[in-house]
């Protein structure tokens, strides 16, 4: 057997959107590359790879595409680098790369310069056609650093010097004068906005799924800039910890949802908690926990009723003084969870080893799960890991019904998100604290009545059966597109679904083998006058379909037909159905 080189590792997983590994997440390790390119002689180029005004991507054209955007800038670098280079994804729009290499082959900057080249051409992503640059800092090992922290620091400060002249270019690392640091202007800036009172906060309710009460808010930053209007953090937070202010915006940040809180607390509003997020420099604090406690003691608030947000990133990194620090504030009483669970780059193990409460499921895996078989499994593995780890979920941008239906059937414990209540300041929340409970209508049927779902493009036939059925006592739902049944499913309870086989978007069939992955405890039926039997067969003996029945029918049979199957769901569940 060969001996393995240093570039050759074995499989991690990757990341879900660009398909490539995930910076600290097991995949292949740039402390171990180094010490390998070392007692081979070679150097290695650490690329740090931004890709120039991405989220005007996301807001203009949409997240979707901006997935598939980063899915083809992703494939784009893997052909552009090196057969043996290492690529990883860092947060939302920027890549890291790196290569081993000798005296005479291509260096940094070469191939920094080929990989901008490759983008030369624009994404073609019907029916868009988008152009993309790139600003590329590099840094070499072991010229510039002498390990792989300080090697990505150097890097990082090259990508600044290229963002601090204009983008699409290169900058190869080099020294700066003490007197004259790397953001300086902003810096003054932003210190300046702090100091004038330009930052505030948002609050988002949080809503329980027991009752749709709300048992907290997210505090969320945005700065009111005199310039730009009001900014959310993506478009000023990574400035901020470049320029070494991240510390200081966090604790200003946390003294200041502290401070609300108890404003709310003496008001009689006890029963309010509030999350925020805790950044990385206060979380590498030696006093963070003493900080913490001082803060809370002098407000009078427990620290029960905070909820402190913690970074993917930063668990990933498995710093000692980190973990100290999050099993002190754990002791102290506050809640800790994993912001944004999914995204950050944390491995199972090290999310085993940290004392957190709470995961965080982020809006990008939620928003398809009530009609796509892969999204809903993964949004329900990760309830069910939490639930084994003694965490509580809580599902981040709830937008609609359906997903509202499918996390709740699915034992999440918490929901934010647009459809209970946008992000505003805390006067403008007096009403909705008034109210308390949310869409009581959503989360008023615990045990439900027996509810039919129809589903056929033909608006007679299927005016016809929702006339039949009703005369029964059940609930019937109908729905003439498999789109606007899969909205219902998410929405309601449903037990038992007839569906029409010759459907425009997709065959009966076929729906209801994906409604069987989604919902598998519903009882699903084929009526249709369109008889394939090779596919009735097959979804009948891979459990797709109950029964096949046909058209034209025959109403009382159909009727004791509709009966038997609430019978067979009834005696599978013995008892009330929760919802």
């Amino acid at each position: 057997m060969s001996p393995q080189r240093y570039d050759e590792f074995g499989y991690v997983s990757h990341d879900p959107v660009s398909g490539v590994h995930r910076l600290g997440a097991n995949g292949p390790s740039l402390t171990t590359a180094l010490a390998a390119a070392s007692a081979t002689r070679r150097r290695v180029a650490l690329l740090h790879i931004d890709v120039d005004m991405f989220r005007s991507i996301n807001v203009n054209m949409g997240e979707e595409v901006g997935d598939q955007a980063l899915a083809a800038i992703g494939q784009r670098l893997r052909q552009a680098l090196p057969a043996d280079a290492w690529l990883w994804r860092r947060g939302s729009d920027e890549f890291i790369a790196g290569f081993g290499y000798r005296e005479g082959e291509p260096d940094g900057t070469a191939v920094a310069d080929a990989v901008r080249g490759a983008f030369d051409m624009p994404l073609s992503l019907p029916p868009y056609t988008i152009p993309v640059t790139l600003s590329i800092g590099v840094a070499v090992f072991p010229d510039h650093a002498r390990n792989s922290a300080e090697l990505l620091a150097r890097a990082e400060h090259a990508l600044l010097q290229v963002k601090e002249e204009g983008l699409d270019s290169v900058a190869l690392y080099e020294r700066r004068d003490a007197r004259q640091p790397a953001g300086d202007g902003f810096a003054s800036r932003f210190a300046e906005a702090l100091d004038n009172h330009e930052l505030e906060l948002h609050y988002q309710p949080t809503v329980a799924a027991t009752d749709g009460g709300i048992c907290g808010f997210s505090a969320l930053l945005r700065w009111n800039s005199p310039g730009h209007g009001l900014l959310p953090p993506n478009r000023f937070m990574d400035m901020v910890e470049r320029v070494g202010l991240a510390q200081r915006l966090g604790w200003w940040t946390t003294v200041e949802a502290v401070g609300q809180l108890a404003r709310w607390r003496a008001q009689g509003l006890d029963y309010l908690g509030v999350a925020m997020h805790l950044p990385e420099s206060l979380l590498g604090d030696p006093e963070c926990v003493d900080r913490l406690g001082g803060l809370l003691h002098r407000h009078g608030v427990p620290p029960a009723a905070i909820e402190l947000e913690i970074p993917e990133r930063v668990l990933a990194q498995d710093t000692r003084q980190v973990f100290v620090n999050l099993a002190g504030l754990r002791e102290l009483g506050a809640t800790l969870t994993v912001m944004d669970f999914g995204l950050g780059g944390l491995s199972l193990s090290a999310l085993a080893q940290h004392p957190m409460d709470r995961l965080k499921i982020d809006r990008s895996f939620i928003r398809n799960a009530p009609s796509d078989t892969r999204s809903a499994a993964i949004v329900r593995g990760i309830i069910a890991m939490g639930h084994r780890l003694d965490m509580k979920i809580i599902a981040k941008g709830v937008e609609n019904e359906a997903e509202l239906g499918f996390l709740r059937r699915n034992q999440c414990d918490f929901f934010q998100g647009f459809l209970f209540g946008e992000p505003l300041p805390a006067e403008g929340l007096d009403e909705l604290i008034r109210r308390r409970f949310l869409l009581p209508q959503a989360f008023a049927s615990t045990h439900p009545e027996r509810t039919l779902l129809l589903v056929d493009d033909e608006e007679n036939v299927l005016r016809s059966l929702v006339r039949l059925f009703r005369r029964d006592g059940y609930r019937v739902l109908a729905a003439n597109s498999v789109r606007e049944a899969f909205d219902l499913l998410g929405s309601n309870p449903v037990q038992v679904i007839v569906s029409d086989q010759r459907m425009p978007d997709m065959s009966g069939t076929e729906f209801l083998g994906r409604v069987r992955d989604l919902y598998p405890d519903t009882v699903r039926m084929v009526l249709s006058g369109y008889t394939d039997l090779k596919s009735i067969t097959e979804a009948i003996n891979r459990g797709a379909i109950y029964r096949f029945l046909t058209k034209p029918w025959d109403d009382d049979e159909l009727r004791e037909h509709i009966q038997a199957a609430f019978r067979d769901h009834e005696a599978r569940q013995p008892g009330p159905q929760a919802f």
